[in-house]
């Protein structure tokens, strides 16, 4: 089933929501890795490409999603006191645009609110092992633990081989415990 661009977006403000609600500081980066566990690990038809790229699973799609959605009043950036990076916030736009969605809401709701409980209390390093490990999981789902580790580690060299480890060992996990199958 896809998604008209409206459902998207507003299931996009969720996961900012949700994200914040659990601690996130919801950057652009944290929305990124958010937004791929939602699509590849929940299977939420959210049509966005992720490519591998410098921190992790990246969309270009959804960069220019979440650009369209400020220039549209749907969603703003908080500027904060450097060294930190702006956070982005549903504005009153956005918050109206996800009432006008209920049921695609509530029919997505334990699968946002898993990825946003799991990733919010996590910063960008660890979101960026947790994604590559999801996504080396999804190049072969029937490689052993060991092997997707050592590739994390040839993908990522600064992720030592026992961070991958345990980020592969978190990946199965929450595969184990996703509201939906792993698509």
């Amino acid at each position: 089933m896809s998604m008209k661009p409206r459902q998207r977006q507003a299931v996009l403000l969720q996961l900012v929501n949700g994200m914040s609600e659990h601690g996130s500081w919801c950057g652009e980066t944290h929305v990124q890795k958010a937004a791929y566990f939602l699509k590849e690990l929940t299977a939420i038809p959210l049509e966005l490409d992720f490519i591998l790229y410098k921190h992790g699973p990246f969309s270009f799609d959804l960069r220019d999603e979440l650009t369209a959605m400020q220039a549209d009043g749907l969603l703003q950036m908080r500027i904060q006191q450097p060294p930190y990076g702006p956070s982005l916030k549903p504005t009153n736009n956005g918050e109206e645009l996800m009432r006008r969605w209920p049921v695609t809401l509530k029919r997505n709701h334990k699968r946002i609110e898993f990825v946003a409980n799991r990733l919010g209390p996590l910063r960008v390093t660890e979101l960026e092992r947790l994604a590559t490990a999801l996504y080396v999981t999804k190049e072969d789902p029937g490689m052993d633990a060991e092997t997707r580790a050592q590739r994390v580690n040839a993908l990522k060299p600064h992720v030592s081989v026992m961070e991958a480890r345990t980020a592969i060992n978190a990946i199965d996990d929450m595969i184990k415990e996703c509201p939906s199958t792993m698509a």
